[in-house]
This record gives C-alpha cells, structure tokens and sequence, in this order.
C-alpha cells in the first residue's frame, strides 16, 4: 500500500506543479491544453454515483439475504445463494453493455414522469434532455454489481445470530419476522454495515461499466435525471490512451485521490468488523 501511494504521488507531483488551477476546487479538465485540471467534478460524481448505488442496493440485498437465511427452504436456500453470488463472477464490460444498450433506453420513460411528477425534488429535477446516458442509469448498474457483496457478506452474519435468540423470541409467541427483527437484525448490523462500505468502495473503483453509460460531462450537479455525471475511474479509462506527460499525471492525481477516498471506506469497514469482534469477545 505505501509503495503504491509514494508511486501515485511521485508522478502526480510534476502534474499538479504545471496545473495552472486549483486542484480540488477547479471544475475544468483540461490537462492536455490549458493544463488547467481540477478534481471537483469528478471526486463529486464517483461519491454521488457510489452513495447512490448504495441506498438501491442495501435493502434490496439485505432481503435477499434474509430470505435465503430464514425464510427460503433448505433445497431453494442453496442454488439461490450460489446464483446470487455467481453475480459478482459476471465481468464489468458485460454489466456496461447491459446497461448502455438495455437500461439507459428503457430508463427514459421513468425518468420523464420522475421529471413531470416529482421535479420538486432536487434528484429528479432538470429541464432539457431528461434521460439517456444520466447518473441514475449509472448508479442502478454499480447496484447490481455491489448487491452479491453486502448480500453474501450479510447472509453470512445473519446465519450467525445466535440459535437460542431465535428459538426464546418464538416460544415467547413472536412472529418470524418479529423474531427477525428482534434477535437477527440487532446482531447483524455491524456486519451489514460492513458490507454496505465494502460494496462503496468496489462502486467507487469501477471502471468500464460506468465509463460505457456515464457522458462523460464536468459539472456538480445533484440531477440524477439528465446527462450530467461522471467519475475518477471513468475519467481514467476515457482519457489515458490520448494523454500527454502531464495529462497523464493528472490522470494520475486524480487515481490518487479514488487511491485515499476508497481507502478510508475501507478502513472504515474495518473498524466497524473490529468493534464486532470485541463485542463478540464481551458478549462470550
């Protein structure tokens, strides 16, 4: 990891010294003309995109989770889980085409009545093109694709409650959803939170999927329904193969901050596992 990081910041170090903007404030991404480059935009769209992809996939993985852990029979529990987890095997590229040929045309009609009905809301607000290659047809793809994540990580620990929770709150007269919700859930959500941060950061390191539906724009923008999004990765993809020396850099730089903002997820998720365990410990 630390050879990694002095690599990143030894070959940004000559970009961001030709930068005649301000890194981390400049919208512009011009390295390769101007050379006037900024990292708001992007850093902007990739955490957007991500927290996005987050809030779709969780409670949807979190009930596929439950129902192969306390609900599905034992002969349709097993193949589920294995066709669940046989979704992460699925390469990027194919999510990307799925969603650039499939889901960004079948998303135009949703997201006119989005626009007409609820354009109140700063999401699904806009005027002009609404549709097409948007941050929301983005974030729904990084949702599919970190679902079999939090969703195996989450059955896993639900599987783990303990047995005798489960069997008190049921002769106490609680439903299995009660029983569920008062001995199953309590002790899975350090786990679920975990996996929740560790399906952030694989969403804000994906690269071709989002490259192929993003349009590639510079801008903030919270409008989920227009063509204004972008990210570090797709940035990367998009331009290194026509960068110049300090382009490259650039491109770099901008690796580095995906480098340092995935990396605190992540660490994030392992605090989180480290507070399970001593939990665990006291409890035992």
């Amino acid at each position: 990891m630390a050879a990694i990081a002095v690599f990143l910041i030894s070959e940004a170090i000559p970009a961001l010294q030709a930068n005649k903007g301000n890194f981390f404030t400049e919208l512009i991404w011009e390295p390769n003309g101007s050379q006037v480059f900024g990292i708001a935009a992007l850093a902007f769209g990739t955490v957007l995109s991500s927290a996005l992809a987050l809030v779709i996939a969780t409670p949807i993985a979190v009930g596929v989770a439950l129902f192969i852990s306390h609900y599905a029979p034992r002969r349709l529990a097993g193949p589920l889980g294995y066709l669940v987890d046989l979704l992460a095997a699925v390469p990027s590229v194919i999510y990307g085409l799925w969603g650039l040929v499939f889901l960004v045309p079948f998303l135009k009609t949703p997201s006119v009545w989005l626009n007409e009905h609820l354009g109140w809301f700063p999401l699904f607000g806009g005027e002009g093109v609404i549709g097409g290659k948007t941050m929301l047809a983005g974030a729904i793809v990084l949702a599919i694709m970190i679902l079999p994540i939090i969703a195996a990580i989450s059955r896993e620990v639900f599987l783990q409650a303990p047995k005798i929770n489960e069997e008190a709150a049921l002769a106490l007269g609680a439903t299995r959803w009660e029983m569920i919700r008062m001995a199953v859930l309590p002790f899975g959500r350090p786990g679920v939170i975990s996996a929740a941060m560790l399906g952030l950061g694989r969403a804000m390191g994906e690269t071709i999927a989002v490259a192929l539906i993003f349009p590639a724009t510079f801008d903030l923008s919270f409008q989920i329904l227009t063509p204004h999004a972008n990210s570090i990765a797709a940035n990367i993809a998009n331009g290194f193969g026509e960068a110049t020396p300090i382009g490259r850099g650039a491109l770099i730089a901008s690796g580095l901050v995906l480098f340092v903002i995935t990396l605190l997820v992540n660490m994030g998720a392992r605090m989180v596992i480290a507070r399970r365990k001593e939990y665990a410990r006291a409890a035992a």
